[in-house]
């Protein structure tokens, strides 16, 4: 037994695979993320339908997806179960991907809250210097530091990130065709 193991080693016979075809999200020429078979995807559609799914398969540019409907249920000690009610099987081709991630929530918009706290700020901060300039005796360096600050935490409110990668000229979406078919 002990010199089976090596020998088996030795002359296995080379095993060879197909490789599954993917898609990758690009960013210019840069690579984002690669989707395959196996992984989830979460895309806005062109239609507006906002999918979040596992990949069952990606085959001549269409992707298999199943989503599955999730539920909490109660239990009689208090806690929660997480229960899989149902799932839908989709096929979308990777042109029909409008979006990856969901776009911008309605509501409290924070970019343009920022945006007004950035102006504020910035025109705080400026009517401060010119009051520097003008009456020193009337400035005050507290409302200078503070308009500052305000301004900075707006700028990166305001271009903090949260929205669709929206697909088009600056992301795309490449399928790699890893089929073995000759032409």
């Amino acid at each position: 037994m002990k010199i089976f193991l090596p020998l088996l080693l030795l002359f296995a016979i080379p095993c060879y695979s197909q490789s599954a075809d993917f898609i990758i999200l690009k960013k210019k020429s840069k690579t984002i993320q690669t989707f395959y078979a196996g992984t989830n995807i979460n895309f806005t559609t062109v239609s507006g339908a906002y999918i979040t799914a596992h990949i069952n398969g990606i085959k001549n540019d269409t992707l298999f997806l199943q989503e599955y409907i999730t539920q909490y249920l109660p239990t009689t000690i208090g806690t929660y179960v997480v229960d899989t009610v149902g799932s839908y099987r989709y096929k979308f081709h990777y042109n029909q991907v409008k979006a990856m991630g969901r776009k911008a929530k309605k509501g409290f918009n924070t970019k343009g809250s920022g945006a007004s706290l950035f102006g504020g700020g910035v025109l705080l901060t400026l009517a401060s210097g010119v009051v520097f300039l003008v009456d020193r005796k009337n400035f005050s360096a507290p409302l200078l530091i503070a308009s500052a600050a305000l301004g900075t935490l707006g700028y990166f409110w305001a271009t903090s990130g949260g929205g669709a990668l929206v697909i088009g000229k600056k992301y795309k979406l490449v399928y790699m065709d890893m089929s073995n078919k000759k032409k």
